[in-house]
C-alpha cells in the first residue's frame, strides 16, 4: 500500500508559465510564440507611438483632460495585454474601444450640440470667428507695394515665400504669419505654373499675415508670382473685445450669443459656437415654423413605420404560406425570385421605383396605364402612398424568409390534432399558426417598425420628402419622417444648416423609439404564455 502511494502522482501547484505543471519557459516560447510575441510588441509599440504624438498635440492644443484620457487608455491596453491571465480583456478591449468611439463619444457628442447653437454661422472658436471675419472683410491697399512670391506646396497645405520690396524673405501659410526665412522650411515643394493653375482655387485661397496682429492685413496672390497687402475697414481690438468699423465708426461687441453685434441689431458673419442650454429644445416646441410641420411630420413617422411593417408583414406571411404548400413545385425558384427585391441595394431600388413612378416619362404611367399622368410623387396622398408600396416592395422578402423559417419549425402534430377536432383551415391559422408565428416574429417586428422609423434611404431616393409644406420655411415636405427632416436641418434646406436643433430633434427621435421598443417589448412578454 505505502508503495502505491508512493507511485501515485501528486497534483502540483498551477505553474505561472501555464495550466500544465510540466510546461518550462522553453517549451512555451515555441517558434509560433515568438512570432505572435514579436507581433504584439510590434503592434503595441505602433500604438504607444501614435498615443505619445498625440497626447502631445492635445498638450499643445491646451486639451490636457483628452490628454490624460488618451493616455490612461493606452496604458490600460499596454497592461491588458502584456500582463498573462487576462485573456477575456483581450478579446472585450477593441469591442468596447470601438463601441466608445463609435457610439458612447456619438451620442455625447451630439447631446453636447444639442445645447449649443452649433450651424452655419456658428460653427468654430471665438479665435477663428475673428480671423474670419477680418479676412472676409479685407480689401487691397491702393497704395501696396508689390510683393514677389513663390508658392508651395506640403501635403493640402499651401504657403508663400515673399520677396519683400526693401529687402528680405519671408515664408508664411494661412495659420502662420510671414517670418524671416531665406528658403521655404523643408519639406515644402515650389509649384511650377501648371501646378499653379492645378491649384488655382486653393492659390487663390491663400491669406498669408502680415504679422501676429490681423489687423495689419495679409498677402493675397492671383497669378502666382505677385502679391498685394489686404486689409480689413474691420479693426479688432483685443483688450476691448470689439470691432470697429474704421470707416462708419459702429462698434461691434459679443453679444454673449456667439455673435459680434452692433447697437442697431447688426451682426457679423460668422459668429462662434457656445451654449445656449434648453433653447434648441423650446425652439422645438413653441416655434411655429418648426413646431407645426414636426408634429405632422412625428405623425406621418407613425404610420409609415407602422404600414411599412404591416404590409411587409402581411405579404410576406402570405407568399410564405403559398409557397409551402408541399403540393407546389418549383419551391426553390420561386423563392429565390421573391427574395431578389430585398437583395438589391435599397438606394438602387429607391431610384429605378423613382423614375418607373415619374408622372411625364415614368414605366407605369406611360406602359401600364396607356400615357396616364398621374402624380404618384407630386400628390400628397399619392407619393406616400408610393413610398409605402415601395418600402413594403423592398422588405417583404425579409420577411418571407423569416416567416418561412417560422412555419417550417410549428409542430406537426398540433396542426393535425386540429383538423383532428374538425377545424378548418382558416381556423387552424388563426387559432394555432399565427400565434406560434407570432412568437417568432414579434421581436423582428418590433425591430423593423424600429427601422422603418429611421428609414431614410426609401424616402430620400425616392422623393426627397417632397412635396414640400407651404407654410413653412423649412425644407419639409408630406413624405419626410422624421430622420430625413433631422438631415434637412443639419445639412441644408431653406434656412442653411442648424446642427444645434438638429442633434436637438435626434435626441427626441432616440427617446420615441426608445419608448416604443420598451413597450413593445413588454407586451411581447403575453407570447411567452402561448409558447
Amino acid at each position: 500500500m505505502a508503495d502505491l502511494k508512493t507511485a501515485a502522482p501528486a497534483t502540483a501547484a498551477p505553474s505561472r508559465w501555464g495550466d500544465d505543471p510540466f510546461q518550462t519557459p522553453k517549451r512555451r516560447f515555441t517558434s509560433g510564440g515568438l512570432v505572435a510575441l514579436a507581433v504584439k510588441v510590434i503592434l503595441l509599440g505602433i500604438i504607444d507611438a501614435l498615443t505619445v504624438f498625440g497626447v502631445w498635440v492635445l498638450i499643445a492644443k491646451g486639451d490636457w483632460v483628452a490628454a490624460i484620457a488618451l493616455a490612461l487608455v493606452v496604458i490600460g491596453v499596454n497592461y491588458i495585454y502584456l500582463r498573462a491571465g487576462l485573456l477575456p480583456g483581450k478579446y472585450l478591449t477593441p469591442g468596447l474601444i470601438f463601441l466608445a468611439i463609435f457610439q458612447i463619444f456619438v451620442i455625447i457628442y451630439t447631446g453636447y450640440i444639442a445645447f449649443t447653437n452649433a450651424g452655419d454661422a456658428h460653427n468654430s472658436t471665438k479665435e477663428d470667428a475673428v480671423a474670419q471675419i477680418i479676412r472676409t472683410s479685407q480689401e487691397r491697399v491702393p497704395d501696396s507695394p508689390t510683393y514677389t512670391v513663390e508658392v508651395y506646396k506640403q501635403a493640402d497645405q499651401f504657403g508663400l515665400l515673399v520677396a519683400e520690396p526693401g529687402g528680405g524673405t519671408s515664408f508664411g501659410t494661412n495659420e502662420q504669419p510671414l517670418q524671416d526665412a531665406s528658403a521655404a522650411p523643408s519639406g515644402w515643394e515650389q509649384l511650377n505654373l501648371n501646378q499653379v493653375i492645378r491649384f488655382q482655387d486653393e492659390v487663390l485661397a491663400l491669406n498669408v499675415p502680415v504679422s501676429d496682429d490681423l489687423n495689419d492685413g495679409t498677402l493675397r496672390t492671383s497669378d502666382g508670382r505677385t502679391a498685394f497687402v489686404f486689409t480689413s475697414a474691420l479693426e479688432y481690438d483685443e483688450a476691448a473685445d470689439t470691432f470697429t468699423d474704421t470707416e462708419t465708426g459702429v462698434v461691434y461687441s459679443d453679444d454673449g450669443e456667439g455673435n459680434f453685434r452692433a447697437e442697431n441689431g447688426e451682426t457679423l458673419t460668422p459668429g462662434w459656437r457656445v451654449w445656449i442650454g434648453w433653447e434648441n429644445f423650446a425652439n422645438v416646441f413653441t416655434n411655429e415654423q418648426i413646431r407645426d410641420p414636426l408634429l405632422r411630420v412625428t405623425i406621418w413617422t407613425f404610420a409609415f413605420a407602422a404600414l411599412s411593417t404591416l404590409a411587409c408583414f402581411v405579404l410576406g406571411m402570405f407568399v410564405a404560406i403559398v409557397l409551402n404548400h408541399p403540393t407546389l413545385r418549383g419551391r426553390k425558384i420561386y423563392r429565390i425570385l421573391v427574395i431578389l427585391p430585398y437583395a438589391f441595394p435599397a438606394y438602387l431600388t429607391g431610384l429605378v421605383w423613382a423614375g418607373m413612378l415619374n408622372e411625364e416619362f415614368g414605366f407605369i404611367n406611360e406602359v401600364l396605364l396607356g400615357g396616364a399622368q398621374i402624380p404618384w410623387l407630386g400628390e400628397p396622398w399619392l407619393a406616400r402612398f408610393s413610398v409605402i408600396f415601395v418600402n413594403m416592395w423592398l422588405g417583404y422578402g425579409y420577411m418571407f424568409l423569416v416567416c418561412t423559417g417560422a412555419l417550417q419549425s410549428l409542430p406537426d402534430d398540433i396542426v393535425e390534432a386540429g383538423k383532428v377536432d374538425g377545424a378548418s383551415a382558416w381556423r387552424i391559422f388563426r387559432s394555432i399558426k399565427l400565434p406560434l408565428l407570432f412568437v417568432a416574429v414579434a421581436p423582428l417586428l418590433i425591430a423593423t417598425f424600429a427601422y422603418n422609423f429611421n428609414n431614410f434611404g426609401v424616402i430620400y431616393m425616392l422623393t426627397r420628402g417632397n412635396p414640400r409644406f407651404t407654410d413653412t420655411t423649412l425644407d419639409v415636405g408630406a413624405t419626410d419622417i422624421m430622420i430625413t427632416m433631422v438631415y434637412k436641418v443639419a445639412f441644408g434646406g431653406g434656412g442653411g444648416r442648424d446642427l444645434g436643433l438638429a442633434s436637438a430633434l435626434s435626441i427626441l427621435i432616440f427617446i420615441v423609439v426608445t419608448i416604443v421598443a420598451v413597450v413593445s417589448f413588454r407586451r411581447t412578454k403575453a407570447l411567452e404564455d402561448i409558447h
